[in-house]
Order: structure tokens, then C-alpha cells, then sequence
């Protein structure tokens, strides 16, 4: 894993991927804007889009016939708003207008498709970003810490992508095992995209607090580093009460300061080690005096941004599947028509007790999937909360007519766990200290003023 080396400088500008559409995309300027050509652009509505394979606004072609940019006259004040598609793929999947500050970008893609993509100074982009992962609300310390993490987070993604820029997808067939594990890296033509796939960057209607600024702006230009470079410092909304290993999640490659811990004061880990079933069981099914074991009213309405209220279960959780459910998405999502589910079997778990490797098994045909995202979309139309679950079976073990999965968590639970951080600002833990407790052995730098 490529890191960025530590290096003191001006603070980087930072290109977001918002939307990409084959149709029309319709957006309105807030202010007046000018392109590449010096031509201005009042505050109104328009329209992009791509006619014989060239870009046009309005109607009309752009002076490049495959990119299009638009600055703000007025940089403090210039932004535009557009409508998005938020949490793609997960259960709190929704569409909603969103306002940006900074310049605005069209590019075209392969097939005509087009990308808006902002151009954001970075520190703008993480309070953005520190505003729709949690509350504007939240303790300052939840706030700082978080603001460290993902400002480094997106830096060494940056400086990954530079180094291996189309390695989005990881796969290894062989026998009847698949193993696939999907990078944050996966963009072209821009840093990092709006969504949970990289980091939530909703725009500025999040902002509701005045304290949320001050409170980015006491870590501005600050990183997690280990050994001199800046940190792949990874986060999830909640742990479970055990963090997880960065191999678990993504490529096999150890990560010294993404290493499991108990979500709690006492982080030594438990013995027997929750590799072993029954001790993942009994800890799943457990309800462990853990930060993020959080129900308290007063802390998850501070932190939660309100779809994210909607989810009360995160902590332990059930879904129920039949077996012919389970065939089904076994068909849709694997490719796989092994008729009814028959069984799910664990293989592998990591020390949080995730699954890594489980066996699939259906009436005609059996196989062994991991890692834990792909176990999270096989089995559920959108993804699982997790992979930290034990399974119990209803009707007859050769034949059961419905699979019971009781899980724990929220996420990869690599890293940060958010709940957990914000359990620990409440308290008044620092957030120096919250970011020593989840990403043990690093420290924290200024790289630019």
C-alpha cells in the first residue's frame, strides 16, 4: 500500500465525482458562474448533456465537446446545487437536491456518459463530509477526531489511486470458492466519489451548527501518521463491541494501526478468541458493556444525521431469509442458480468475529464466498448490516424452510468506530485520546497550514 509521505505544503484542492448519468443532468446555479472561456453564467436553471457524442449545455456545445467547467465569480459565495442519489445500494438508499460550494465540472465518459464532478478546497470538502458521516451537532471531539481521520483517509486513497489507479475490484475464482474484496480506488477523472462507497459528502444543508467550524478549523491541515507517512485511517458507523483487521475487509497486508480492540476502556481482546464459533456466537448473541453499546436518546439524536435515525438496530440485529429468498439472491447477486438455500456455514471469521469465508449451500450446488462485503450483498436485497452474525435454522436441518441471522454491528468495522467515538466525546475523552484508542501506535501531524 502506497501512503503519502509527510510533507508540508499548500492545502490540496480535491475533485468529487456527485453524479454520473446517460441522460440529462439538470443543475442550478446559486450565483453567477463563468466556463473556460470567459463566458458567464447567471444564477438559474440548466441542463447538460450529450448530443452525438458531444456535451451541451442548454442546448448548445461547450467549448471543449468533452469537459465542461464552471467557476464561481465569487469564490466565497459561489455554489450550485443538483440532485443526488444517496447511499447507493444500502437500506437507506434516497434521492435529494444538494447544494455544493466551489467549481463545478462535466466530463464524458465512455458510453456518453456524464460525470459532474466539484472542485472543492479540501478542508471545505471535509466539513462537508464531518456534517452528513455525522451530526454538525456532535461533541467537538467527535468532530475533531473524525475530521483527522478523514482528511487522512482521503489523502492516502489519493496518493493508492496515483499508484495503482484501476484496481477497483479484487477477484480470485478457483474450485467453488470466490473471493472478492472491493477498493475505494475506482474512480476515473476524480478523487473520490459523494457516497458511503468512499465518504459522505452531501454538500452544505448539513451544516446547521456554528461550532462545527471551529472545531474542523482546530485540526486544519492535521493527518494520522505511523512511521512518517499519513494513515489509511478507515472508519464504519459501529463496531459491534470488536473492531476488525484491515485484512479481513481488503487486501492481505498487515496494517499496524488497523488492528482489532475491544470497543471499550479494557481493549484486551477475549479469550477464546472469537475465531472459534462458539465463542463468536456467545459474543454476538451477548450484549457487552462496549461504547458503541449506545441506546441513549440524548447522544444518538446529537450525532445521527436524521435518515441514519431511522437505523436503532445497529448495535445487534436479525433478518430473517427463506430459503427460496436466499436462492434467489444467490442468483441475482453471485450469478449461481443453485436453487433453494439450503445452508449457510461459516468458514472463516476474523477476531471480531466476522465472517471472512462462508459456505453457501443450495439443492443443487455449494460454494464458499468472502470477504466480508461480498458475504454482506449476497445475502440481502441491499447488504447485511454486517458479517459479524451466527446463523439458527426453522423446519427440518436437511430442508429449513427459513434462515435466522442474528448479527452484531454496523460496517467492515475497521478503524474508527463511529457510535463508539461519539460515546467516548460525550464522556469527555479527548479527541486525542479517541483516535489513540482506534488507531494505536500513530500520531498526529500538521502537513499544511
Amino acid at each position: 500500500m502506497t501512503k503519502p509521505q509527510l510533507d508540508s505544503g499548500s492545502e490540496p484542492v480535491i475533485a468529487v465525482g456527485l453524479v454520473e448519468k446517460a441522460e440529462d443532468i439538470s443543475f442550478r446555479l446559486l450565483s453567477e458562474f463563468v466556463d473556460a472561456s470567459g463566458s458567464t453564467y447567471p444564477a438559474g436553471e440548466y441542463k447538460i448533456a450529450c448530443t452525438d457524442g458531444t456535451l451541451t449545455c442548454q442546448g448548445r456545445p461547450v467549448p471543449d465537446s468533452r469537459e465542461f467547467h464552471l467557476s464561481p465569480v465569487d469564490r466565497d459565495a459561489g455554489r450550485f446545487s443538483l440532485e443526488a442519489t444517496i447511499g447507493i445500494d444500502f437500506h437507506w438508499q434516497q434521492t435529494e437536491v444538494q447544494t455544493f460550494n466551489g467549481a463545478l465540472r462535466f466530463v464524458l465518459q465512455t458510453g456518453n456518459r456524464v460525470t459532474a464532478i466539484n472542485d472543492v478546497p479540501l478542508e471545505t470538502y471535509i466539513l462537508s463530509v464531518i456534517c452528513s458521516e455525522m451530526s454538525s451537532s456532535s461533541p467537538p471531539d467527535l468532530v475533531k477526531a473524525h475530521a483527522v481521520v478523514s482528511r487522512s483517509w482521503l489523502l492516502a486513497q489519493m496518493a493508492a489511486k496515483s499508484s495503482a489507479p484501476d484496481n477497483a475490484v479484487h477477484e480470485q475464482i478457483k474450485d467453488d470458492e470466490i473471493t472478492r474484496w472491493y477498493d475505494h480506488q475506482a474512480h476515473a477523472g476524480f478523487d473520490v466519489c459523494a457516497d458511503d462507497h468512499c465518504q459522505r459528502y452531501q454538500g452544505v444543508h448539513r451544516i446547521s451548527e456554528s461550532r462545527v467550524y471551529s472545531a474542523i478549523q482546530d485540526t486544519s491541515g492535521q493527518v494520522l501518521t505511523h512511521l512518517g507517512k499519513v494513515c489509511d485511517a478507515r472508519f464504519s458507523k459501529s463496531c459491534g463491541g470488536v473492531t476488525e483487521d484491515f485484512r479481513l475487509a481488503w487486501s492481505d497486508e498487515e496494517v499496524p494501526y488497523l488492528v482489532p480492540l475491544v470497543d471499550g476502556p479494557d481493549k484486551q481482546m477475549p479469550r477464546p478468541p472469537l475465531t472459534d464459533e462458539a465463542a463468536a456466537r456467545e459474543s454476538i448473541l451477548s450484549e457487552p458493556d462496549v461504547y458503541c453499546n449506545c441506546s441513549d436518546e440524548r447522544i444518538l439524536k446529537q450525532v445521527l444525521v436524521s435518515y441514519d435515525q431511522n437505523t436503532r438496530d445497529f448495535f445487534r440485529w436479525q433478518v430473517k431469509l427463506t430459503a427460496a429468498e436466499g436462492g434467489e439472491l444467490l442468483k441475482q447477486k453471485l450469478g449461481l442458480d443453485f436453487g433453494a438455500l439450503v445452508a449457510i456455514q461459516p468458514v472463516e471469521r476474523g477476531l471480531s468475529g466476522r465472517l471472512k469465508r462462508v459456505r453457501l449451500t443450495g439443492e443443487k450446488g455449494s460454494v464458499v464466498i468472502g470477504k466480508e462485503l461480498e458475504i454482506r450483498r449476497a445475502l440481502s436485497p441491499s447488504h447485511l448490516y454486517s458479517s459479524a452474525f451466527v446463523v439458527d435454522t426453522v423446519g427440518p436441518e436437511e430442508a429449513p424452510d427459513e434462515f435466522i441471522l442474528k448479527g452484531a454491528g454496523w460496517g467492515h468495522g475497521v478503524g474508527l468506530c463511529q457510535i463508539g467515538a461519539a460515546a467516548m466525546a460525550w464522556q469527555g475523552i479527548s479527541h486525542a485520546d479517541i483516535l489513540q484508542h482506534y488507531y494505536p501506535g500513530t500520531q498526529v501531524e500538521q502537513l499544511y497550514q
